[in-house]
């Protein structure tokens, strides 16, 4: 029984694998890259209540960003300071989402969820509503965290995440992951995409690996949350990676 599991589980990993696959994203469009903000702008955090938004929204605050929170559940978010505006919406809902994109120079999306196990839109039909309110509201620079393992980084988590993890637990989500990418990178904003490896919540190590090699055929690779906020929001003020997707690890 184990080895007819094996039989279908491994090829089932390659053609999922292959059909993530896409060249490196480039940025469409020849327009100059929009600044004008300053190193202290005026942020829009999306899914500021998980892992990596509760970083961002704390780092950015740190740093004396203006940072408004788009939330579902404003008592989720355990953090006060006169720099903070928390915003009630939802991604899904587009009115909640222009409320909130009004007056923002960049929007930092860590928007996520574990709705893993059946087909959903969750994370692309809320990409759409991001880039859409970013036109309207004419913010010009998206940072969006995605994941190692779609695009050109397929396999670069790792063996056990690419013959295991991606076909048994994350191939809705991570479905979801590449059509939202792709929306991204058709888009007219200055966007960064930013592809972390398997995510922890451990101290921020201050040193990490980042661009367009980072990850491991072989072995996981991994990084914490803390890390991926600091690379983030260094892509505020840094164009070097506007139009691309760097991994981090």
């Amino acid at each position: 029984m184990f080895r007819i599991f094996l039989l279908i589980l491994i090829p089932y990993a390659l053609v999922l694998s292959v059909l993530l696959w896409r060249k490196a994203p480039a940025r469409g469009t020849t327009k100059p890259i929009s600044r004008g903000w300053g190193n202290r702008a005026r942020l829009l955090i999306i899914g500021a209540t998980g892992g990596t938004g509760q970083q961002l929204v704390q780092q950015a605050l740190a740093q004396g960003h203006q940072v408004t929170a788009f939330v579902r559940d404003p008592s989720r978010l355990k953090v006060e300071h006169p720099n903070l505006r928390i915003a009630k919406g939802n991604v899904l809902d587009y009115p909640s989402v222009e409320a909130a994109m009004r007056g923002q120079s960049v929007v930092l999306s860590a928007l996520g969820h574990k709705r893993f196990f059946y087909p959903n839109r969750i994370q692309s039909n809320g990409m759409q509503n991001i880039l859409r309110a970013m036109k309207a509201c004419e913010v010009p620079r998206l940072i969006c965290e995605m994941a190692l393992g779609i695009g050109n980084s397929v396999g670069r988590l790792g063996l056990p995440h690419t013959f295991l993890i991606l076909p048994l637990i994350l191939h809705f989500y991570m479905w979801d992951k590449l059509r939202q990418e792709e929306l991204i990178t058709a888009s007219d904003r200055d966007w960064v995409i930013v592809r972390p490896g398997i995510l922890t919540s451990a101290e921020a190590r201050g040193s990490y690996r980042h661009g367009p090699k980072v990850g491991s055929y072989l072995w996981p690779v991994m990084v914490t949350r803390a890390d991926v906020a600091d690379f983030m929001l260094k892509q505020v003020n840094d164009d070097a990676y506007v139009g691309a997707a760097p991994g981090i690890g």
